[in-house]
């Protein structure tokens, strides 16, 4: 099963992540399909996430599953809505 998630880079105490599409067996930092965007939680403005969104839409189109705190950067950025 293919899922998005992140992937952890950045040194110690200044986290940067990639937002990647992997085998959901693969190790979190380890092998992955496709780089579909990145997430920096350092940084505070608006524009800490950039996605690849026709690459989003084709995984997810695909079955692929995010993880939770993918979902909820989708869901911010509009290309999930809310499952409530």
């Amino acid at each position: 099963m293919v899922r998005i998630r992140l992937q952890r880079l950045g040194s110690t105490h200044r986290p940067f992540y990639r937002i990647v599409a992997a085998n959901s067996t693969a190790p979190r930092d380890g092998r992955f399909i496709e780089i579909l965007g990145t997430y920096d939680p350092v940084k505070v403005a608006a524009d800490n996430v950039s996605l690849k969104e026709e690459r989003v839409k084709h995984w997810l189109g695909h079955g692929a599953q995010p993880s939770d705190s993918v979902r909820s950067i989708l869901e911010k950025k509009g290309l999930l809505t809310a499952a409530k």
